[in-house]
């Protein structure tokens, strides 16, 4: 049995966008229970494709971004906004 899915432990630096669409790939697939290998069914990727993209390995480019959000019923943007710390005033 595989471990449970769990959110990343810290915010991605604002200024990396890579850091920035893993950060937001995993937490949108964490929410939906799924494993790196489910949503890699999802946008028809291979499932090491996604680890890599989720540890910010890879430049992403547009198409696998839309197959991303749309596996993960998202904007495309929505992937590429860097998340707000708490209790920031952004």
């Amino acid at each position: 049995m595989s471990a449970k899915p769990s959110l990343p432990k810290k915010l991605p630096a604002s200024d990396n966008l890579r850091e920035v669409l893993a950060y937001n790939i995993r937490v949108a697939r964490v929410t939906k229970g799924w494993s790196q290998e489910d949503l890699a069914l999802e946008c028809e990727l291979d499932r090491t494709y996604v680890s890599a993209v989720e540890r910010a390995r890879w430049n992403v480019s547009l198409s696998n971004i839309e197959r991303f959000a749309l596996a993960l019923e998202l904007e495309p943007w929505v992937l590429l906004k860097s998340p707000a710390a708490p209790n920031s005033d952004k």
